[in-house]
This record gives structure tokens, C-alpha cells and sequence, in this order.
């Protein structure tokens, strides 16, 4: 093949990135640049939708020049997103007519109570998969539409889109031509009938949503169409779009069923593939869509949702200041023998799953005169840890799968502290492969399969390569008490805000 590259966008929640990848998956070149977190209430999250897109053209620019890349030399471009997130906009301008309402926003929670009151909740896990909470984008939608003045009638007369980051970028790359999102995407707004791949009448009726605002769904790999030539100075096909979370566990190849791959972001995100079973959760796990390939059969994840693990390095850097760089936290963390008793349950958001507990907040327990900066640091750590045994032992719960091993991605698994204390307290091998920028190389392999820069599956599962595996060294006992003692702590933060 005479293209050599696939160029990824990955748009998270606090930066956007683009990564350029060769025919055998290596990173040839990176750029990333943060943008704007807007706080306008307490419980509340925005985004510039525009600062979004001019961030993300901007690295996606970047690469290209630096490597003196042409779009000729470009075989495709894959989009990976932040999900959830909520974008309205003007058809005849691309102008959003609100901020975005980003994934981690409360301001629906009520509403979500109200549903729950009437029993709706039932019909909306039936058909969605998810669990009735403000996190999905449906009630976002409804929200912008009922406070943003004659919205709801401009979207009846066709004059507004909505979309998650994916769509939206999408339409603006395309130069306006293109309206659409995929299935892991559609799956995730709590709107998409999953059984059925369609939207869901009941549950726009319901939300009073108009049908005419909505994207076309499409499968998660094909050519959607063209990027506008004034962007790359030229054409490059569109042909792979995933919300981050699928795309990882693409990325990850874990294309067989009881594969399991954890991403630790702003939240973690643990899904294991269920193969083309819609798994129903009795453990308040979601039932996602993972992928579809073009003319292949909608595959499917359990999934378990945590709000919160690198954003609360963040919050130790930004807000308590008691680091400057999240590199500093592994040096601090090892510093001291343990956490000392503190417990940090960084429920800054409320709690995803398998609590799903709108009204839980931050907590940090266990304070002693002797607690210290690095007893804190090593605790918010081990926070990213228990969380993620907390969905384990769900899923373990769910369906006779078993976990041999979690295969590992995103920022936080360059800290090999928080890796050997993951393995630790799971149980089970923690495995950090050679490339951990998974989310980005999940969407360059769907959209390179898609024009043929990949033949199948099983040439990518190939490329998969582990840089280190972490064996648990703690005792049982020790493992046991520090899980319960963490349990106690979650009890702590539950239900705080009324």
C-alpha cells in the first residue's frame, strides 16, 4: 500500500491529542493540547464546543507538519472521544447554541429521580442497557432543549443537531457534510435502543425529543466520507469513529469474549467483551455496545463506569496543590511504608458503578496527627485501585467469566506504584503493553481496517505486545482487610449531598 500512516484523533475529557501510526502500530508522531474546564455551578461541567474542535484541528495539524506528512500519505483518519459529552448546534452555522454539558455534569440528576420514580428507569435499562443517571448524554439533550429559548421548536423544524464530540467532529471536518455517529457512541446517550440498533421512540417520547435533531448511526469502522480539503490540504478518508472506552479495548485486541481491559483516565473504565450477547448486569454494571464492523454483527461489553481516578491527581496538583506534576506522586507514594489508615474515596461526582450514587462526594477518612502529604497522595493512588476491584468483583459476579489477567491503559499506567498496588489488590496479573496510548490506536485500527491498511483481527492481535507484567505480592489477609476497610470508607461518602 503506497499510504503509510493512519492519523487518530483523540478528543478526551481535558485535552485533545493526535497521534500519527504506521502499518505495524507504532506511534510516529504525538501532539496534545489541554483546553478549558468550566465550573459554572457546584455539580456542574462545561466545555467550549469550539475550543474542543479548534484544539483538536490544531494537534492533528501539528503531526502532519511534523513529520512533513501530506494527506496523500494519509490512509485514513479514526475518531475517538470523550463520551456522554452533550453538543448542540445550528445546522446552517455549525455554531453550538449552548456550552457542551460534559459527561461528568449533575445538573439532571433530579430529573433522573423522576424517572426512577415513575418506574421509567425499568424501560430505559431494558432497551439501553444503562442504568438511569444525569452521565448520559439523553438528559443533557433534554435539558439544553427545554433552557435554551425556542430551541425545542428549531430542532422540530430541523435547524439543530446534536451529536457527542464524534458527531460533532465529524460535521466539522467534513466541512458540514456529514451528521452521524456510531454505535458505540449512539449506545452510550441513553436514548439508543441496543437490542435493535435504532433510537428509541419511548424513550423520545418520553424525553421529548425531537427525532429530526439526531445523527444517522453507522458501524464503528467504515468510510464515513472525506475530511474538507482546506483542513490537511487535501481529502483523507473518514472511516473509524469509537467512543475512548471501546476504542481502548480495540486497541487492547481483546476481541474475544472474557477479554477485559481497564483505561485510567480522568475516570477509569473497565469493559470485558461479551462477544454478541447483550449481557444484562445484576450487579449495576451497563450493558454497552463495544464495536460494529461494516457488514459484521454489533459485538458487545459489560462495562463498569468510574468517575473519577486520574482527575483526582489532578485535583491533588490544581486544587490542594500538594504536588506539581503527577510524576511526583509515585516517589511521594513509596515514600511511606502505607496510606497510614487514610482512605481517599474521590467521589468529586458522585459514584459510577456498581454504586450509582448521584449524592456521594469526596471523602478523605482516616486522618491522624501523624498523616502527612505522601500518607494523602499514596491513598488517592489507591483509590484508582479499589475502585476498580470494586467493578471486578461485579462483573466476576455477573457471568461465569473468570479474570486471568486486566490488561491496562491510559496516563496512570506509567505509575508503577498504582500498577503493582492494582495487581495486588485484584489478585491477578496487571498487564501494561509496549503501547499504552490505546484509545488512539483502537480508532486507527478500526478506521484502518476499513480502507484495507489492515486485513483483519487477527494481523492487529499480532501487534499486541506486553512492555511489563505485574504479579500480586500481597497476602490474601492483607489484601481482604484493606478492600474491607475501603468498603467502610465508600459507606462514608455515600449519599452526603441532598
Amino acid at each position: 500500500m503506497s499510504k503509510k500512516f493512519i492519523l487518530a484523533l483523540d478528543q478526551g475529557t481535558t485535552s485533545s491529542r493526535a497521534i500519527l501510526f504506521d502499518h505495524d502500530g507504532n506511534i510516529v508522531a504525538t501532539a496534545q493540547q489541554e483546553f478549558t474546564q468550566y465550573y459554572p455551578q457546584p455539580g456542574w461541567v462545561e466545555h467550549d464546543a469550539n475550543e474542543i474542535w479548534g484544539s483538536q484541528l490544531s494537534v492533528a495539524q501539528q503531526v502532519l507538519q511534523a513529520q512533513q506528512v501530506q494527506a496523500q500519505d494519509v490512509a485514513a483518519v479514526g475518531i475517538t472521544n470523550q463520551r456522554e459529552t452533550t453538543i448542540v448546534w445550528d445546522r446552517a452555522t455549525g455554531e453550538p447554541i449552548h456550552p457542551a454539558i460534559v459527561w461528568q455534569d449533575r445538573r439532571t440528576s433530579q430529573f433522573c429521580d423522576e424517572l426512577k420514580a415513575e418506574g421509567f428507569d425499568q424501560t430505559i435499562l431494558q432497551q439501553t442497557g444503562l442504568v438511569t443517571d444525569a452521565y448520559f448524554s439523553g438528559t443533557k439533550l433534554k435539558w439544553i432543549l427545554d433552557h435554551v429559548e425556542g430551541a425545542r421548536a428549531r430542532a422540530e423544524r430541523g435547524e439543530l443537531a446534536f451529536g457527542t464530540v464524534d458527531c460533532f467532529l465529524a460535521w466539522r471536518l467534513s466541512g458540514g457534510q456529514l451528521h452521524l455517529t456510531d454505535v458505540s457512541n449512539a449506545c452510550r446517550t441513553m436514548l439508543f435502543d441496543i437490542h435493535r440498533a435504532e433510537w428509541s421512540s419511548d424513550i423520545l417520547e418520553r424525553l421529548n425529543i425531537p427525532p429530526q435533531v439526531l445523527p444517522q448511526v453507522m458501524p464503528s469502522s467504515m468510510v464515513y466520507g472525506e475530511t474538507a480539503s482546506e483542513w490537511f490540504g487535501g481529502r483523507i478518508p473518514l472511516a473509524g469513529i469509537a467512543g475512548d472506552q471501546q476504542a481502548a479495548t480495540f486497541g487492547q485486541a481483546a476481541f474475544h469474549q472474557g477479554m477485559a481491559k481497564n483505561t485510567y483516565g480522568t475516570g477509569s473504565f473497565l469493559l470485558m467483551n461479551t462477544g454478541s450477547q447483550a449481557v444484562t448486569s445484576r450487579n449495576k454494571l451497563l450493558t454497552t455496545i463495544a464495536w460494529q464492523l461494516q457488514d459484521a454483527p454489533v459485538q458487545y461489553a459489560l462495562e463498569g463506569s468510574i468517575f473519577i481516578t486520574g482527575a483526582a491527581v489532578q485535583w491533588l496538583r490544581d486544587e490542594l496543590q500538594l504536588i506539581r506534576d503527577a510524576q511526583e506522586t509515585e516517589a511521594l507514594a513509596t515514600s511511606v511504608a502505607d496510606s497510614g489508615g487514610v482512605m481517599v474515596v474521590p467521589a468529586f461526582a458522585g459514584l459510577g458503578a456498581p454504586y450509582w450514587d448521584q449524592y456521594a462526594r469526596g471523602t478523605i477518612v482516616g486522618l491522624t496527627r501523624g498523616s502527612g502529604r505522601a500518607h494523602i497522595v499514596r491513598a488517592t493512588l489507591e483509590s484508582m485501585a479499589f475502585q476498580t476491584r470494586d467493578v471486578v468483583e461485579a462483573m466476576l459476579a455477573d457471568g461465569d467469566f473468570g479474570l486471568k489477567a486486566l490488561r491496562v491503559d491510559g496516563g496512570a499506567v506509567r505509575n508503577n506504584f498504582t500498577m503493582q498496588f492494582q495487581a495486588d489488590i485484584l489478585g491477578v496479573p496487571v498487564e501494561r503493553p509496549a503501547v499504552t496510548e490505546t484509545t488512539a490506536l483502537g480508532a486507527a485500527y478500526l478506521a484502518g481496517l476499513a480502507v484495507g491498511f489492515w486485513q483483519s483481527q487477527s494481523e492487529i492481535a499480532t501487534q499486541w505486545k506486553l512492555e511489563r507484567a505485574f504479579e500480586p505480592t500481597m497476602s490474601a489477609d492483607q489484601r481482604e482487610t484493606l478492600y474491607a476497610q475501603w468498603k467502610r470508607a465508600v459507606e462514608r461518602s455515600r449519599g452526603w449531598a441532598e
